[in-house]
């Protein structure tokens, strides 16, 4: 019976490895889609305040502006396969948590998907269609690069939900007994930074550009857990069996 219950707590141990490892790998592909639709795509393509060079940068690299589409809607599916992931390691540890975990994300995927309408309407205007030709270009540069404003701040409302999936997730990695509680910490302080971001665009927006290194940091909160799930999986438990 001992060889037994060894046996299956080493079974056990090497699932929840698996399952750890696989929400790594699941979390780095996010994370890597993400940076190339958040951060490459706008800083290749947008002139911030200059909708005439916005709308040509547009026009002349078109596919790599679809690819960025292409990436956040690729990224935020991964999103959801990330939390199902997550939902299944941790849920023992705390169910409500974990349903609101999971409950946040989807709330962040839906209205993400509804803020692409944003992107994908300033391409269709750009797009020369004769259906636009009693606008001028000027006109239709402007009214495109309008909808890429709306797409870039409706993010900052979104980053809200970003932060609070945090906090469930921080709390089960802190209760958990395989993944350091620092890891949780860490990922609740960046929920706070998520949360801080759309507060300070709402409520203060001209401290946002001093502010900004700060809120950067307290992110960077998310990147220990990345690391863990895909190098270590799960810590072992010492347990002492008699076989």
């Amino acid at each position: 019976m001992n060889g037994d219950n060894a046996h299956e707590r080493i079974t056990d141990v090497d699932s929840t490895k698996k399952q750890a490892r696989f929400a790594g790998w699941l979390y780095l592909a996010l994370a890597i889609t993400g940076v190339f639709n958040l951060i490459y795509v706008p800083s290749t393509l947008f002139v911030f305040g200059d909708a005439t060079a916005t709308a040509e940068n547009i026009t002349s690299s078109e596919p790599l502006f679809r690819m960025g589409i292409l990436s956040g809607l690729v990224s935020n599916v991964l999103f959801v396969f990330l939390v199902l992931a997550l939902y299944r390691l941790l849920k023992e540890i705390g169910r409500r948590q974990a349903i609101l975990m999971v409950a946040l994300v989807v709330i962040s995927v839906a209205t993400t998907f509804a803020n692409t309408f944003n992107q994908i309407a300033a391409l269709i205007i750009l797009s020369g269609a004769d259906f636009l030709s009693p606008f001028d270009k000027p006109q239709l540069d402007a009214i495109a690069y309008l909808f890429l404003r709306l797409h870039s701040q409706g993010l900052q409302i979104i980053q809200i939900f970003w932060g609070l999936w945090l906090f469930p997730f921080g709390l089960l990695v802190y209760k958990s007994r395989f993944i350091p509680k620092v890891l949780g910490i860490l990922l609740i302080i960046a929920g706070f930074g998520y949360c801080l971001s759309s507060f300070t665009f709402l409520v203060l927006s001209q401290y946002q550009t001093a502010i900004s290194p700060f809120i950067t940091l307290l992110e960077a909160g998310e990147l220990p857990i990345i690391l863990w799930l895909l190098i270590v999986g799960a810590k072992d438990q010492s347990v002492e069996v008699q076989i």
